[in-house]
């Protein structure tokens, strides 16, 4: 009973796991079946319903918003600013919760961008927005203007978009159809269908024509008759109405009663009677000429150089983005025999079908792929580095066997903690992985130290608990580190917590996960498998042998050969091993069994280059030989290294001086590749000059050849938001100028549209100008956004994996069928599509720019479309950063962004072409300008001209047709021929009370004036917009850091002075930027004190908890010197087998970013963990039996290091070689894995010095208080004598 009360909570927890082995069990069996069921890939299990975790290609880092949009047709932006956004603004600024306002007045609308705080509840704040703008007070907006609050979404929800053509049966193009047909489609058919289906906010159209009744007066006509426009106005009103008179009963039947009388056809609207003349009636079509025609519109959509008509659906927000594209394209299918049908004159059947041209799923599955072909790599390199390591097949199948059981707890955790799958979730678990396996690795290894072949079933109980209590301490402390260093990330605001807190979250879960299967599970299952040999143990192996056997077949006939070999494998040397132990000896055998294990391990690097494909899809043979090379170089390494660590640790114990150094070296190279070589020793030139006596000058110092050298090589790093997203497609956004018209845009538009459509590489284009039918588009007409898809390297399936072709050896070119296409064969060669000098989608974007380059439109940045909504959901612009101008008027605001973007385009490190600055008042304006005096001489009003001006030229809507479900608009207006010029508009004529027919231009002023096309404030204050972009090699905050100081530079000398009343702020990723570095600087220190307390309660003890903590300083110098080493052009700049490493392991400048830092504090949690265990077992050691004598505790140390260099360097081989996968993946998602893996990398390759500085600085401790004792002594015996 004594014994039971001295062992630990942890320890009582293992015991009872390994004597309830079948509570395990079911435990394992449950956790898997539920992991699966909730797992986020696309598994299809017949007849079991999945409930996956939800799924999107990042995660949405948009704004808390919400958007009130209003309409008021025909209004200048001028009226709109000053009659709706300005009094909205204000109004809606006194909600609780708002963080800012940003409003857009454009032609004929408002839009006002409410941005909540990130800790507001979504449907909370609309509720308050709709209570606010129901309590406006009368007066506050003009007669019949009635807000609305936007879709329930956000812009990153645009998830699916289409065109509807006209195809036949083979789904060959064939044209016929009119772009008024194929908006009726669009809006009557197929948008009501999308719209109904589950987790779809909006179903959006664009482009084509919206139908309309036109009644085209003529005022001679209405002269003649005597006719108004009032009367014209009220007959048409009238004539179109339906009543009820509710029901009659006749002959005991009740009979609904129904007036019919809605507009149907044009002949229903000519013979509307508008007045009459001697008892003769006036009908319509005596003075107007009644016909269809296109509504006015504010946006078009251009395919490849033909106008098109098309949609978007748009994702609820909180909905799983990937189910509901499923269940869109589902509805498709089902809605696809529904949409319109005709026989061309060439004897054809057209059939309208929709078309996708972005399809966020497709990015979706290609980012899951390569997660998941990553996480498949990483598994891999964990089983090559157990067998290899630790020569055990049993221990080896144990730990990678419950690797994925780990893994699907973490997707049970994500689900029922609401966080979605993303890449930056997922890679969460990827860069766990390696810390995973460690907690497995240290338990299984120090339990096959504590078992013997000798062993009786109690004694291997007894051994196998006391060999993972051991241990499990500092197991338990080595996850508590790295679950603490992750703290700073879920402190983090903005843009850079939504988009990190989903990996911080899942790398909690994964390691949670992995520390219940280390401590519950690892020892009950080592028990099960490790028990010694016995009579019914000799039955259950050849019932596992004759299953392995059934598994192997199976395997390979149905699954792939080389699973099925593998099983094989093991089932015969299983089946071998019992009698090849009958003529050998311990040793033999031994030898043999750790010879198996390396021909095993070799099998699985052969499985691993077919999976992982290093130096890509077409070198089979290579990548066999590059991944078993590489990581048979690392494991010999680390072989080697364990060999000779006795010999180096007897050497650094005796020399603690000298090699104390080291670990200090390493930090002053750490901290000048990250600051700069200037920055950290700028003390030196004036220090040199104040020693010397002004002997040597600072100046020289400064000028020598080993400063400029150092300084050269040493730069720092530059600073970035965050690493680009490859979402393989870009969004070109230019804009035209402002005169242009909608007609002169879409023609650009299409220009453009068609060179780029030239280039090879490029799949689909698809431009758009001006707005979709959405409050989530507020775009001007001169605004264009043009969806660039390009064709991946290789042709690929739908999760990026290449696919293989025939190939013809003798010919020398691929195979193709009776149609020209490519022939499916698992054993050919994969398909190029990009031409031999195109290697990367930069070179992509640059022959985009090139044909982009078309006259009447501005240049634009490399964004991509997910990207580009989140930047202008965070900051209104179009580019990554920018400067906002916020001034008292237009005109103001517009002369000093123009000076901004002359100042930029001085900047060394700013892209000069990318530099715009908003042309705010540059729309030519025709405004008509009312005499007073005139119109009072006519007995006019105001009112009775501005009549005439909206219905004459702009044509008035009247009503709308009820045509079954279909809805058309009836406008009024002046015959084209009297509005088509610009002369023509002084005659139109405007009526008195008296019947007399004014010109116009007798009453009013007619005068040409530039005014806006777009007003934009922010908190009611005025604003405009500077963008630029950095050029490329440069990091966008170093970028706008320059231009700070240029500017800044320019206004103390007085050469630039802002104006009264303006004021500006740099914008984009850099204030992202700024305010994740301010809250990293309070959070780091922080989450660093926290992991020295959790030591500190490990060991008790100061000087050891900082002997352990010092593997920080360590690994964070590692992990900036691999980031300066990608920045340096020699860096692994060599081939093997005709490919470079550089380009293997995609070596170019890493910009510190936010991910970089994740990366960092991912490092600091596990760079403690090699002194944590070498620590433990020390301590354990002397309390045990404490040494006498410098000689006695070196060799003590010597021993322990012996004792747990092995866990160690298993421990660092797993981490390092499982983040090479990600370090060489290139395929969606890898750009925001790599630069977070570079720091793990580094550091831990770095931090394998702990392994000595750990016993060196604990026998340096020892030695130090053994030679206090000896002191103390002989003065303790003078004082008893």
């Amino acid at each position: 009973m004594d014994a039971e009360r001295k062992l630990s909570a942890i320890d009582r927890l293992m015991k009872f796991s390994m004597e309830n082995k079948l509570v395990v069990i079911l435990l394992i069996v449950f956790f898997s079946s539920w992991g699966v069921l909730n797992a986020p890939f696309d598994w299809q299990i017949k007849g079991i319903p999945r409930d996956p975790v939800p799924v999107d290609a990042i995660p949405d880092t948009g704004e808390n918003q919400q958007i009130v949009f209003t309409e008021w047709p025909g209004r200048s932006p001028q009226d709109v600013e000053d009659q709706i956004s300005y009094p909205l603004t204000v109004a809606l600024l006194g909600v609780p919760g708002i963080k800012t306002i940003r409003s857009n007045s454009m032609f004929g609308f408002s839009a006002i961008f409410v941005i909540f705080d990130d800790d507001t509840e979504f449907y909370w704040s609309r509720t308050r927005i709709l209570e606010k703008l129901n309590s406006l007070s009368a007066g506050t907006l003009p007669g019949g203007v009635q807000p609305t609050l936007g879709p329930d979404a956000t812009p990153l929800g645009q998830v699916f978009w289409y065109t509807l053509e006209g195809r036949d049966q083979d789904g060959k193009p064939t044209g016929g159809w009119d772009l008024h047909e194929l908006r009726t489609a669009q809006d009557w058919f197929l948008r009501y269908g999308l719209a109904s289906v589950e987790g779809v906010a909006e179903v959006a159209s664009i482009g084509g024509f919206v139908q309309e009744y036109q009644i085209d007066v003529d005022p001679d006509a209405m002269r003649a008759h005597n006719v108004t426009l009032d009367q014209v106005f009220s007959a048409v009103r009238r004539s179109n109405v339906d009543v009820g008179a509710r029901t009659i009963e006749v002959n005991r039947a009740e009979y609904v009663i129904r007036g019919l009388g809605f507009l149907k056809s044009l002949s229903d609207i000519e013979s509307i009677s508008v007045g009459s003349t001697d008892n003769v009636p006036i009908t319509l079509k005596q003075i107007a000429h009644i016909g269809l025609g296109p509504a006015q519109r504010r946006g078009a959509l251009d395919k490849g150089g033909a106008e098109a008509v098309g949609g978007v659906v748009v994702v609820r927000y909180g909905a799983n983005p990937l189910a509901v594209i499923k269940r869109v394209k589902e509805k498709l299918v089902e809605l696809a025999p529904g949409l319109p049908r005709k026989t061309l004159d060439d004897g054809t059947v057209s059939q309208v079908t929709v078309v996708p041209f972005y399809d966020r799923s497709g990015l979706i599955y290609e980012t899951l792929g390569t997660l998941n072909d990553a996480l498949w790599a990483e598994i891999l390199i964990t089983i090559i580095v157990i067998l290899v390591m630790v020569a055990h097949l049993r221990s080896a199948a144990m730990i990678s066997g419950l690797l994925p059981l780990a893994v699907l707890m973490c997707f049970i955790a994500m689900k029922y903690f609401g966080v979605d799958a993303n890449i930056v979730a997922l890679s969460g678990i990827a860069i766990a992985i390696g810390t995973m396996v460690d907690m497995g690795v240290i338990i299984s290894e120090n339990i096959l130290k504590h078992i013997s072949p000798a062993d009786t079933a109690k004694r291997r109980f007894e051994a196998i608990f006391e060999g993972a209590s051991e241990v499990g301490g500092a197991v338990l402390t080595a996850v508590l580190t790295t679950v603490v260093s992750f703290l700073p990330v879920f402190t983090m605001e903005g843009a850079e917590g939504k988009l990190f807190k989903p990996l911080a979250f899942t790398k909690t879960f994964a390691l949670l996960a992995s520390i219940l299967v280390a401590l519950i599970i690892i020892p009950p299952v080592a028990h099960m498998l490790l028990r010694p040999k016995s009579r019914p143990r000799v039955i259950v192996r050849r019932l596992m042998n004759t299953g392995l056997i059934a598994l192997g077949l199976g395997m390979g006939l149905f699954l792939a050969w080389w699973a099925g070999a593998v099983v094989l494998g093991i089932a015969g040397w299983r089946l071998l091993e019992p009698h090849l132990e009958n003529y050998m000896s311990e040793k033999a055998g031994a030898m043999l069994r750790r010879l198996f294990c390396y021909a095993l391990a070799t099998g699985v690097g052969i499985i691993l280059a077919g999976t992982w494909q290093p130096l890509g899809p077409a070198n089979e043979v290579a990548n066999i030989f590059v991944t078993l090379g590489l990581l048979g170089g690392l494991l010999l390494a680390f072989q080697l290294f364990l060999r000779a660590y006795e010999s180096i640790l007897r050497w650094c114990l005796r020399h603690k001086l000298l090699f104390g150094m080291v670990p200090v070296l390493l930090c002053i190279v750490g901290a000048i590749s990250w600051l700069g070589f200037a920055p950290v020793f700028g003390f030196v030139p004036g220090m040199t000059e104040t020693v010397t006596g002004g002997y040597v000058s600072a100046q020289s110092v400064r000028t020598s050849k080993p400063w400029s050298t150092m300084v050269h090589s040493f730069p720092g790093l530059g600073k970035e938001f965050m690493p680009p997203l490859d979402e393989g497609s870009y969004l070109l956004m230019p804009i035209t100028m402002y005169h242009a018209s909608i007609g002169e845009a879409l023609e650009l538009l299409q220009l453009q549209d068609m060179a780029i459509r030239a280039i090879p590489e490029v799949e689909t284009v698809v431009g758009k100008i001006g707005r979709a039918d959405s409050a989530l588009d507020p775009a001007p007409v001169g605004m264009v956004e043009t969806i660039i898809t390009y064709k991946s390297e290789f042709k690929v399936d739908k999760d990026g994996r290449p696919e293989r072709f025939a190939y013809d050896e003798t010919a020398g070119e691929f195979a193709l069928d009776e149609n020209n296409d490519l022939i499916d064969d698992p054993d050919g060669r994969p398909f190029r599509q990009w031409r031999d000098h195109i290697h990367e989608p930069k070179d992509i974007w640059a022959e985009i720019a090139k044909a982009a380059a078309i006259p009447g439109m501005t240049t634009a940045s490399d964004l991509q479309p997910i990207e580009a909504r989140r930047i202008m959901l965070q900051t209104g612009m179009r580019a990554r950063i920018g400067i906002k101008v916020y001034g008292p008027d237009l005109a103001t605001i517009e002369k000093v962004g123009l000076d901004f973007e002359r100042l930029l385009k001085e900047v060394p490190s700013v892209n000069a072409a990318t530099v715009t600055a908003d042309r705010i008042v540059g729309k030519p304006y025709l405004e008509i300008d009312i005499d007073r005096d005139a119109i009072a001489r006519y007995g006019l009003h105001v009112r009775d001209v501005q009549d005439v001006i909206e219905v004459a030229i702009g044509g008035k809507k009247l009503t709308t047709t009820v045509e079954g479900r279909e809805r058309y608009p009836v406008r009024v207006r002046y015959m084209s021929e009297l509005r088509d010029q610009i002369e023509s508009l002084d005659h139109v004529l405007v009526a008195t009370r008296g019947g007399t027919q004014v010109p116009l231009g007798q009453l009013a002023e007619l005068r040409y004036t530039p005014g806006p096309q777009n007003i934009r404030s922010e908190d009611t204050f005025l604003t405009s917009f500077v963008i630029f972009n950095n050029k490329r090699g440069t990091a966008e905050v170093d970028t706008v850091e320059e231009c700070k100081r240029i500017i800044d530079a320019k206004l103390a000398s007085g050469e630039f002075v802002l104006p009264p009343g303006v004021s500006y702020k740099f914008a984009g990723n850099y204030e992202n930027q700024v305010r994740a570095t301010e809250k990293l600087r309070v959070v780091l220190p922080l989450a660093l004190f926290a992991i020295f307390l959790i030591l500190y309660m490990q060991f008790r003890s100061v000087l050891t908890t900082f002997i352990v903590f010092s593997g920080v300083f360590v690994a964070w110098s590692g992990g900036f010197l691999m980031l300066w080493l990608y920045g340096q052009d020699w860096f692994l700049n060599f081939g093997v087998l005709g490919e470079n490493m550089r380009d293997l392991f995609q070596v170019h400048p890493i910009n510190v970013s936010v991910a970089v830092w994740v990366g960092f504090l991912a490092l600091f949690g596990i760079a403690t963990d090699d002194g944590v265990v070498m620590s433990t077992y020390l301590k354990q050691s002397f309390d045990k039996n404490r040494p006498a004598g410098k000689d006695a505790i070196r060799e003590a140390v010597v021993q322990a290091g012996k004792r747990r260099i092995r866990p160690c360097l298993m421990t660092t081989a797993t981490t390092v070689l499982a983040l090479i996968p990600i370090l060489t993946s290139s395929g969606r998602g890898s750009d925001v894995m790599v630069p977070m893996a570079i720091p793990s990398f580094g550091g831990m390759t770095v931090v394998l010095v702990t392994v000595f500085v750990v016993p060196v600085l604990f026998c340096a401790v020892e030695e130090l208080k053994a030679r206090w004792q000896s002191k103390e002594e002989p003065s303790a015996a003078i004082a008893s004598a």
